[in-house]
């Protein structure tokens, strides 16, 4: 399932952290990349240590803590602190999966990488190229979306970044292990629960609710790795 979550951040909040990136230095991005991914990553990113990359991802986590539908459609159990990197003129990350698992840093804990997100920094009118390009089941998607917005996909899928042309590509990225690991059990439990609200907004007094939720969450009980 691949999501978009809009207007992840508000405009003061977007503002905020680009004025932060604008100020620090970056690092080349192979830092964090895997043995087979070095060869086709060209990006820069900010250390993972970095105060200032700890002070605005744990924004972005505050923000997505109160975002029903990320919360809906990624169940999310835990997730790996938010990275930031930026693709300048020429630089791309050429197709590849992302590791199934991510320690974190500074500690022991391992996550398992059930969904890659990608939220958008830079507009769209301030590059040309750079490009998510996800490969699923139904084909390739294209994506470049406004700043502030997410996209939300299984960590398994091949993808890339295009080369950007001209500007600058800045965006947030990061991991989520789900509390239902299987992709096609979340997207039917979302579905699920886009479905009860509807049914609560149009019809409030319905007993179909109560029954639809019920069932949810056995499905819950049924699926979900706690």
């Amino acid at each position: 399932m691949l999501l978009r979550i809009p207007e992840v951040l508000d405009t003061a909040r977007l503002a905020q952290c680009r004025r932060a990136l604008a100020e620090i230095e970056w690092v080349d991005g192979r830092v964090t990349a895997g043995h087979l991914s070095m060869a086709v990553k060209h990006n820069d990113q900010v250390r993972e240590d970095h105060p200032v990359a700890a002070r605005h991802g744990r924004a972005i986590l505050d923000a997505l803590e109160q975002n029903p539908l990320f919360v809906s459609g990624a169940l999310p159990a835990k997730i790996v602190p938010p990275l930031f990197n930026r693709y300048s003129v020429g630089q791309s990350y050429g197709p590849h999966i992302d590791g199934s698992v991510r320690q974190v840093t500074g500690g022991p804990e391992r996550i398992r990488t059930d969904l890659s997100a990608t939220l958008f920094l830079s507009d769209p009118g301030e590059y040309d190229g750079g490009e998510l390009v996800i490969e699923d089941t139904v084909g390739s998607h294209r994506v470049k979306w406004p700043a502030g917005d997410m996209v939300l996909y299984p960590a398994g899928s091949v993808h890339q970044v295009l080369p950007v042309t001209r500007g600058a590509r800045i965006a947030a990225f990061f991991w989520i292990q789900s509390l239902v690991r299987e992709d096609r059990r979340r997207r039917m439990l979302f579905d699920l629960d886009l479905t009860i609200q509807r049914l609560r907004r149009d019809f409030p007094q319905h007993g179909a609710a109560l029954e639809l939720t019920a069932t949810y969450h056995n499905l819950m009980r049924e699926w979900a790795d706690v």
